[in-house]
């Protein structure tokens, strides 16, 4: 977050009704994307004025989405030729060969292909799961060589391709809307576990009552004179009757149910006013030599230095992952059969 903070200069997440007079995006913009979220959150519509009331928090989120896209590095040529000159594609595939494989595997690209004939190439984003190992290495150490040298080694796998444009603005502008739907989601998420924690809690309730009169019922009339056990009811009852005033209590901070359309719409505008809770880009800064090795200003054998771009995934859990702007040649896309073979049928 702090990345996106100084790209802005100012707390960009945060929105007011300020942002209006200077905001760069029109009203026909941000009625498109508060239909594209109502049509992901349909219930969202129930609400009072919903898309003047939400106005305010999509033009920031839109602020917000456009400077990650504006702060992004120029894409990349991804091919099995540039392999061993550029340092970015060389440290995320082991081989050459893998970055074939990695773009040729992808459904998603040969449809995006297929429905663009007229295209040549493709901008895309490239995302790769990261792991970094401290592991036991080779080096050279006061003139000698060593065999137990602490080393932090960082691999790139998971290659996934996704998002496409036709041009690199086209690609900002897709990825813009992809934070969108991101955002849409993780709103629904909320919801459902809301819901969930609702559901739960009355259910709670019922049961802790039903006990509650099954203690009350075996403590009455002539029972309660007889039984032994009554004292230890009674501190029972007690204890229920705790338990019931607390499970009131969580309930009470959920609202009642007829409030609830008003409750979702201020769960959807609380994320769309402040995103960068739930996504955010940061960059990170590593001298990696051949083997994707990570040394210092004083290495000796040959070594880059790389800009990783790491985004937030909101999930269930949350992701990390490292991903990179590339530029793809239809003419660089194997042939479907030899990857996929007679499977490439039933797949698609």
């Amino acid at each position: 977050m702090g990345f996106l903070s100084r790209l802005l200069g100012r707390d960009a997440h945060r929105t007011d009704a300020s942002d209006e007079r200077d905001s760069p995006h029109s009203a026909e913009e941000i009625e498109q994307t508060i239909a594209r979220i109502a049509r992901a959150i349909p219930q969202l519509k129930l609400a009072r004025l919903y898309d003047k009331r939400l106005a305010p928090a999509i033009r920031g989120t839109l602020d917000y989405a456009r400077a990650i896209a504006a702060a992004l590095p120029a894409p990349r040529d991804a091919d099995a030729s540039t392999w061993s000159s550029d340092p970015y594609i060389h440290a995320f595939f082991a081989t050459c060969d893998d970055v074939y494989h990695a773009f040729g595997r992808s459904h998603e690209l040969r449809d995006w292909f297929d429905q663009h004939i007229d295209c040549g190439e493709v901008y895309a984003v490239l995302g790769m799961d990261m792991a970094e190992r401290s592991v036991l290495g080779v080096a050279q150490h006061e003139g000698k060589t060593r065999t137990d040298v602490r080393q932090t080694t960082i691999s790139f796998s998971d290659h996934r391709v996704r998002i496409f444009g036709r041009t690199e603005a086209d690609l900002h502008d897709e990825i813009v809307r992809r934070i969108v739907d991101q955002l849409a989601l993780e709103a629904l998420e909320q919801i459902a576990n809301d819901k969930t924690r609702r559901d739960a809690l009355e259910q709670e309730r019922a049961l802790l009552k039903a006990r509650l009169q099954l203690l009350q019922r075996q403590g009455a009339g002539m029972h309660a004179v007889a039984s032994a056990a009554a004292p230890a009811d009674f501190a029972e009852v007690a204890r229920l009757q705790q338990q019931i005033e607390e499970n009131e209590r969580h309930l009470g901070e959920l609202g009642f149910k007829t409030e609830a359309i008003e409750r979702q719409f201020d769960l959807v505008q609380r994320i769309y006013a402040d995103p960068a809770v739930q996504t955010y880009v940061t960059v990170r800064r590593l001298r990696l030599d051949r083997m994707n090795v990570v040394v210092d200003e004083a290495a000796t054998q040959p070594a880059a230095d790389i800009e990783l771009q790491i985004a937030r995934i909101p999930a269930n859990p949350s992701e990390m992952r490292a991903f990179a702007i590339v530029r793809f040649k239809r003419a660089d896309l194997p042939p479907a059969d030899s990857l996929f073979g007679d499977t490439s049928r039933i797949i698609i």
